[in-house]
């Protein structure tokens, strides 16, 4: 059987971590599992699988260990697939570390009253906590990719606007400070095309190929528009979440993440490759759902289903670079 090509923009699947720390209900380990398999069975190779954070302020994670565990078991047999999770702090990144996680993504808020509700540090103390973890990464564990997600880069509940200004210079000192690469991320919603072309123009000015992923939100129905502007300007990794779940506990308002199967339909319609077939994430909602019963789950191109004749190869190659 031929190779699957190279996919020309990366999906990072978000939900088993952003997805749930975001309802009230806690999925079974068992549940998260059988979720897991069905995202790596549809071709997804970068997943976002749990957060290291104590149990006491976010039980949906207390199981991070073992679903980590879990998913590295899929490494074997998919030797591309990425498994990464969220660490606020030192003590976090030892205990990703240790579980042998491959990339670790830690969460620096470009407003400051996002920052204490979300982590209760400031921004100064995010980055030294981002000094110590890359410390820890190079004496302990430096295969492991270290990331940061500016969070309300766009805009942000608490605060109000955010200034272009600090983010990038945020962003700078992330990478000075021994991140490997920066992304934005949409925390509140509040982002449109405009805004996101601009600071990702700058971003990428600024930081080169350590310009890192979008991160957008679904909010106020924007989503795909701001990730194909992000796409516009050259920005080839993007986070998602099947069936849009999640947002951010600490900021009001912050719902809706970009839903994976629309953004995969989107991207593979206009000819972009993605590695990540449509209906296996047709088919992955199925176990979610039955982890999380009751709890709605978002997108339209579930709702609508895929056109007739259907097969993403049909369509031409854009030539947007």
């Amino acid at each position: 059987m031929p190779s699957s090509p190279t996919p020309d923009v990366r999906i990072s699947e978000v939900g088993p971590r952003d997805g749930l720390q975001s309802v009230s209900a806690t999925m079974a380990t068992a549940d998260k599992c059988r979720w897991i398999d069905a995202l790596v069975a549809a071709g997804l190779r970068e997943i976002e699988v749990a957060s290291f954070v104590p149990a006491r302020l976010m039980p949906q994670m207390a199981d991070a260990a073992e679903v980590v565990r879990h998913a590295l078991t899929h490494v074997a047999r998919h030797r591309r697939l990425t498994i990464m999770v969220l660490v606020p702090n030192a003590r976090g990144a030892e205990a990703a570390f240790a579980a042998g996680v491959h990339k670790i993504t830690l969460p620096v808020s470009a407003s400051e009253a996002h920052s204490l509700a979300n982590v209760r540090k400031t921004r100064a103390q995010m980055l030294d906590e981002l000094r110590t973890v890359a410390a820890l990464r190079r004496d302990s564990a430096p295969a492991t990719s270290l990331e940061v997600g500016l969070s309300t880069a766009f805009g942000c509940t608490l605060q109000g606007a955010v200034h272009e200004d600090e983010v990038i210079r945020l962003a700078v000192d992330c990478v000075s400070a021994g991140a490997d690469e920066v992304g934005l991320s949409d925390t509140t919603g509040m982002a449109h095309p405009a805004q996101v072309r601009r600071l990702f123009t700058r971003l990428r000015a600024e930081l080169g190929d350590r310009a890192g992923a979008a991160h957008l939100h679904n909010t106020r129905g924007l989503g795909l528009a701001n990730c194909l502007a992000a796409w516009d300007v050259g920005v080839r990794s993007f986070d998602s979440s099947l069936a849009g779940l999640g947002g951010c506990p600490y900021a009001p308002g912050a719902s809706g993440n970009v839903v994976t199967e629309d953004l995969v339909f989107m991207f593979e319609a206009m000819g972009v490759r993605t590695g990540v077939q449509i209906d296996g994430l047709l088919a992955a909602r199925e176990p979610l759902q039955a982890g999380l019963p009751g709890e709605p789950l978002h997108g339209m191109t579930p709702l609508a289903g895929l056109p007739k004749g259907w097969s993403s190869f049909e369509y031409p190659s854009t030539s947007i670079s």
